[in-house]
């Protein structure tokens, strides 16, 4: 690994401070961790950095995920006290997403980093076109979410999130909402959920990293420590902002707009997988 000159270091700092405030207000107005924004910036900055190519993609949704968690518990927060959260839900969904995000965690270490972008980018592309095209339904459904619903939407969730760094929540508003959840509601359960995904995300990147001996400069595993100390005081304030913006905001041109901005980033990942 090169060593960067001071010149590179602030910039590449500025690029993380810069981008940790759209991240910050994004996950409290969705719901959301914001690890869609970080993981590419990350990505990108570690690569300039000078990261091992094969630990590129690893180390970005590692991070995402440390940098995750005190982002949603902030959010979480504003959110309930906007009476916004579920915690039965969480509760009871939360146990299958944890076990889904193991699993996610398994393939994503068994993964180089090509693959791991591929999987990423079609994620990313599905969940565009969904948010693009989704209808909203005139008025909410009564609240029916049974057992295999959690299992199966759980385990799902959790296991896609995991190779990605992301809170889940760009699935689990629809779900939730798909079950009769108001839009609110929704987007404060998923931000909890996201909690708990990042969580055991960080947990499994941590073990899986130190496990592999990366010994990846300034890591924990696949836990970088300075970019988590630049991004989550910031992202942890602008979500509180994000949350409380989110009580107020039109949220049927937000979501497309956010459908918009997942497509940028799948194209750009997607040309990163051919230039590989």
């Amino acid at each position: 690994m090169d060593i960067l000159s001071q010149q590179e270091t602030i910039y590449l700092i500025l690029i993380m401070v810069a981008t940790a405030i759209p991240a910050g207000f994004a996950a409290g107005l969705f719901g959301i961790g914001g690890g869609l924004i970080t993981v590419p910036i990350l990505f990108y900055t570690f690569g300039l950095a000078g990261i091992e190519p094969a630990y590129l993609m690893h180390l970005a949704v590692g991070t995402s995920f440390a940098i995750i968690i005190p982002t949603s518990i902030v959010s979480v927060l504003t959110h309930h006290q906007h009476k916004a959260v579920d915690f039965n839900i969480v509760r009871g969904y939360g146990f299958f997403v944890v076990i889904g995000v193991i699993l996610g965690t398994i393939l994503a270490a068994g993964l180089k980093t090509k693959p791991l972008i591929l999987f990423f980018t079609v994620i990313v592309y599905i969940l565009a076109f969904y948010l693009l095209y989704l209808k909203e339904k005139e008025s909410d459904l009564s609240i029916k979410m049974g057992l295999p619903a959690k299992v199966i939407s759980g385990i799902i969730t959790g296991f896609i999130s995991a190779p990605m760094g992301i809170g889940g929540a760009v699935m689990n508003v629809p779900i939730l909402k798909f079950f009769g959840y108001p839009i609110n509601k929704a987007i404060g359960s998923a931000a909890a959920i996201g909690f708990i995904i990042a969580l055991f995300g960080a947990i499994g990147f941590f073990i899986s990293g130190n496990y592999l001996r990366t010994n990846l400069p300034f890591s924990l595993g696949f836990l970088n420590v300075p970019a988590f100390l630049v991004f989550f005081p910031i992202t942890a304030f602008m979500a509180r902002l994000g949350a409380k913006a989110s009580h107020r905001i039109d949220k049927k041109k937000m979501t497309k707009y956010f459908g918009l901005f997942l497509i940028i980033i799948g194209t750009k990942f997607l040309y990163e997988y051919f230039n590989l």
